[in-house]
């Protein structure tokens, strides 16, 4: 059994403007059948309470859909809005794309 593996790549400032469209795209690799979803940040430079929330959204329906949501590569003040708000317990946050590639290699594994 194989793993589907998508990632998605917001980029600038993710906030209110961007948010639904961040959410669209999340809903729309859960309907291509995406097992896990990777929100990769390394091209977001700020994130407001706005992102977060359709961060929160979009774990939520990828979840509802039997998948799994990671996120990778986010700067200083992602990281700390995510530890003010305690989500660094909720979301599984990886400092690299590598390092989530070798976390599933070894999931794969076992």
């Amino acid at each position: 059994m194989s793993t589907t593996v998508k990632v998605v790549r917001p980029s600038g400032i993710l906030d209110g403007t961007k948010a639904a469209s961040f959410r669209q795209e999340i809903a729309d690799l859960v309907e291509s059948n995406a097992d896990i979803v990777l929100v990769d940040f390394s091209d977001v430079s700020f994130m407001d309470s706005s992102g977060l929330g359709a961060l929160v959204l979009a774990l939520k329906t990828v979840r509802a859909a039997g998948g799994k949501l990671f996120i990778c590569s986010v700067n200083e003040q992602i990281r700390m809005l995510f530890e003010l708000t305690s989500m660094d317990r909720v979301f599984e946050i990886h400092s690299t794309r590598e390092d989530f590639e070798k976390s599933l290699a070894a999931l794969s594994k076992t």
